[in-house]
């Protein structure tokens, strides 16, 4: 699946393949589009992203059935983002969850969207209807501690404002968009839902006020507050706990798919735990093996070169007593040093929207 905004994008733009879709990795320099999003303000090409509508008379019961997330209350001016899980407990996407008037629209991790598809299809039921609406809407972000100026100056200035997790059927220059708050780099964070012949016009709106920041600079950022990243962290046969992903579920709904592998999890605290570190020399591949005294304790599941903290950071899996801030451990015959998240504090923390 490729962005209907490619033939928008700067004609030297990196490309890549997340999954089902082709994504911008970057326009010009990762590191200079990582500045931007933690110093400024970066609007996002999430065209990667699938958008998936549920509606009929029982979409809020399947949506409740297949969501780890209770969703049963969530209205049409708020959004919530929740695991997908199949029967073992295994994630199969991480979503963020919209309450439409007639059913919940469903937004895809990156270039996951074909699988989730797939999977809410194969638990269909009656009175449930599932259209992937990705032919027809695609997603614009902005994020940066100014990010709340650049919708100001796009749509409207009380939108900014606008608190966490809240959805407002707004429009831009005549066209009817979705506008959320969100974020996914803890810095301020909004989406916009627009139909897709409309996405060239407001990209071009927004890069007016905003500079335009790929994937890469996207997920570094995200790794750096501990946002989730499905398609580096859940990894085959880890349970939620061990990806340290159970806030995205919610284990005393009656009922979802893979509820009974949660709980079990929940319930055994068997298995291994993710904590962050940096100190090694170069990036770590993934199954780098974790040592403790000289004993195998874990492995790398995720490692970049971080600009904020200017060394790499890395994510390790571990034996649950080392899943703590401030221990030493080895990676590739290198010391490291484990962290607490966050990692980098956003400047957003400490910006008030004015």
């Amino acid at each position: 699946m490729a962005s209907v905004l490619a033939t928008r994008h700067p004609k030297d733009t990196v490309y890549g393949d997340v999954g089902d879709a082709t994504v911008p990795l970057r326009f010009s320099s990762s590191s200079q589009e990582y500045q931007v999003l933690r110093e400024r303000a970066a609007v996002l090409d999430l065209g990667g992203h699938r958008l998936i509508e549920i509606t009929g008379p029982a979409a809020v019961d399947f949506a409740q059935r297949v969501l780890a997330r209770d969703v049963e209350y969530l209205t049409s001016d708020r959004c919530m983002m929740s695991l997908v899980l199949d029967e073992s407990g295994q994630v199969v996407d991480q979503v963020v969850a919209f309450g439409r008037e007639d059913g919940l629209l469903l937004e895809s991790s990156c270039g996951a969207g074909a699988r989730l598809l797939e999977h809410l299809l194969a638990h269909a039921e009656e009175g449930a209807e599932i259209a992937d609406r990705s032919a027809d809407l695609t997603v614009i972000g902005l994020e940066g501690p100014y990010a709340w100026g650049v919708v100001g100056r796009l749509i409207d200035g009380e939108l900014a404002s606008l608190p966490f997790e809240s959805v407002v059927d707004t429009s831009w220059n005549g066209v009817d968009i979705v506008f959320a708050r969100t974020g996914y780099t803890g810095e301020y964070g909004y989406q916009m839902i627009v139909p897709r012949e409309a996405a060239p016009g407001l990209w071009a709106g927004a890069l007016e006020h905003a500079q335009a920041a790929g994937q890469e600079a996207l997920e570094l950022a995200m790794l750096e507050v501990r946002q989730p990243i499905p398609r580096h962290e859940a990894t085959p046969g880890a349970s939620v706990i061990e990806i340290g992903a159970n806030w995205l579920v919610d284990i005393t709904k009656d009922d979802f798919v893979g509820r009974a592998a949660v709980l079990e999890a929940f319930e055994t605290g068997g298995g291994r735990r993710t904590v962050g570190f940096t100190g090694c020399e170069g990036v770590p591949a993934p199954g780098t093996r974790v040592l403790a005294g000289g004993q195998d304790v874990g492995e790398v599941v995720y490692a970049v070169h971080s600009a904020g903290l200017g060394a790499t950071l890395g994510l390790a899996r571990v034996d649950p007593e080392l899943a703590a801030a401030g221990l030493g451990l080895t990676v590739g015959g290198v010391g490291v040093t484990t962290l607490t998240s966050p990692y980098i504090v956003p400047k957003s923390w400490s910006i008030p929207i004015i």
